[in-house]
């Protein structure tokens, strides 16, 4: 079993930055894909952003391509989602994700999920 749990969102102003951080345990994540995936409210969750097991391929969606950047520390178990001029669109709470089957884009397979963190942006 893999748990992951999600830090680092809060409360911020439009065009300011956040990074978040995805720390897995009980098993390593080196070989997963993973991903971001965010829920605002009365929405349903979306696709954010993935990362291939390597970290050589990553994925974004459309809303957040350019302002966001994925990566991985494989020797520390985590996966982060760089957010930089955020919008009070990008309200929601975000989501870690791991992938056995390597799948990292919208639509794929997940595995694992962690319990989210709020990030809050405000105009």
């Amino acid at each position: 079993q893999v748990q992951l749990v999600e830090s680092g969102g809060g409360l911020v102003q439009a065009g300011g930055s956040l990074t978040l951080s995805c720390a897995a345990s009980g098993r390593t994540v080196r070989n997963y894909a993973m991903a971001w995936f965010r829920q605002a409210p009365g929405k349903e969750r979306e696709f954010a952003a993935g990362i291939s097991w390597s970290g050589t391929y990553t994925r974004y969606a459309d809303s957040v391509k350019g302002r966001f950047i994925i990566s991985r520390a494989n020797a520390k178990n985590t996966v982060y989602l760089q957010m930089n001029s955020l919008k009070p669109e990008d309200t929601a709470v975000y989501y870690c994700a791991a992938s056995e089957s390597n799948t990292y884009f919208d639509g794929g397979v997940y595995d694992y999920w962690g319990q989210g963190t709020q990030v809050t942006v405000s105009s």
